[in-house]
């Protein structure tokens, strides 16, 4: 009996971590099925506990998720924090590095893309445009956003409110699915921010990047802009 228990409770732990990578990324179980060739019905069968994988099904199931068999094994990553699990990622961003989208008016670097199915999304902004004419048609996108000027001067104009002009050090939290637009407000030829873009939409970094490339093509990884 106690065998039993130990192998239950050994694919309970497996499940609850599957079922956490898997949440962690956005991804469904059908989607995980495609991504690791695995059948969608033994997927199911491990997320609820109701069978364990073989070593080379492991190797399998990581592979195709782009984690450590280890994570599988950890059980912080299965702890559930305020009803939440734990799901332990971590990525980090270098000076220099993202993946850019530069046009004649704004450059964006997104931050940390090495992780998918983010609910937050961090980007380093440089703006040029000093009109609307310039910068185009109104951004709207889900969720919500912080703006943070690091340098220069940068004019927030939104739908349903004046323009604002915030200086260095300054920040501004806005609802992303009113029209909003961020243009260079100041003496030198463009002004920097940090943008922090958050939904609950899985796929909130495609959206984001398929607006802000609109009039530009994006580049590569670490690639700077001319």
């Amino acid at each position: 009996m106690s065998e039993i228990t130990a192998a239950e409770g050994a694919n309970s732990q497996l499940g609850q971590s599957l079922k956490a990578a898997r949440q962690a990324r956005g991804l469904t179980l059908k989607q995980v099925a495609e991504r690791t060739g695995m059948a969608l019905s033994t997927l199911s069968k491990v997320e609820n506990g109701l069978m364990s994988l073989t070593y080379d099904k492991l190797l399998q199931l990581t592979s195709g998720l782009k984690m450590e068999i280890a994570e599988l094994f950890n059980p912080a990553v299965a702890a559930p924090v305020q009803g939440r699990p734990v799901t332990a990622r971590r990525s980090i961003s270098r000076a220099g590095q993202g993946q850019l989208i530069n046009t004649k008016f704004y450059t964006y670097t997104y931050q940390c893309t090495d992780l998918i199915g983010k609910r937050m999304v961090p980007i380093m902004a440089e703006v040029r445009a000093r009109s609307l004419d310039e910068f185009g048609p109104l951004l709207r996108h889900a969720g919500e956003e912080y703006f943070l000027v690091t340098s220069g001067r940068v004019a927030v104009h939104t739908e349903f409110y004046a323009p604002e002009i915030l200086g260095e050090g300054d920040g501004i939290y806005l609802d992303s699915t009113m029209g909003h637009a961020y243009l260079n407000a100041g003496e030198a030829p463009s002004a920097k921010g940090v943008c922090l873009c958050t939904s609950e939409a899985p796929d909130l970094y495609d959206q984001l990047r398929q607006i802000a490339s609109r009039e530009a093509a994006p580049l590569g990884d670490d690639e700077l802009p001319p």
